[in-house]
């Protein structure tokens, strides 16, 4: 097995370095097509990584990972493909996702704005416009009663 590589993001300038020892492979039978259980193999695979005792994360990181996961472990599982390796290439990739998505910083917080004078009233030209071409759709009524 070989290590897990992050690709660069938000709050991994450089990427980061998941060593292979600190990631535990399962395998199982994948549910499916596959006969009368002749010649089946283990091509599901769980991938799981221990984020709380992790060397690979600085402590920020592994704040912001357990923020996410309470419990300090994170868990994926493939098994779309027939293939045993193609499964674990893709359960790697997800893991890849997930720990990037969870190491981005949170966006920076919200500047509450107020609207212009002029998109105020613009707003309030066009609802009374609204208005009044819906008005217009009521039920016509003769004068003479």
């Amino acid at each position: 097995m070989r290590d897990l590589h992050v690709p660069a993001g938000p709050g991994l300038p450089e990427g980061l370095v998941v060593p292979a020892a600190e990631l535990v492979e399962r395998f199982s039978k994948s549910p499916g097509p596959g006969g009368q259980s002749v010649n089946t193999t283990d091509s599901r695979v769980e991938l799981d990584y221990d984020v709380a005792g992790s060397g690979a994360l600085t402590d920020v990181q592994r704040a912001r990972a357990l923020r996410r996961w309470p419990d300090g472990r994170v868990s994926v599982a493939a098994s779309e493909h027939r293939s045993q390796h193609r499964n674990r290439v893709a359960a790697r990739e997800r893991l890849a996702a997930l720990l990037r998505e969870a190491l981005a910083p949170p966006p920076p917080p919200r500047r509450p704005t107020r609207p212009s004078r002029g998109s105020e009233e613009r707003r309030l030209r066009a609802k009374k416009e609204r208005a009044s071409t819906k008005a217009l759709r009521g039920r016509v009524r003769d004068r003479d009663q």
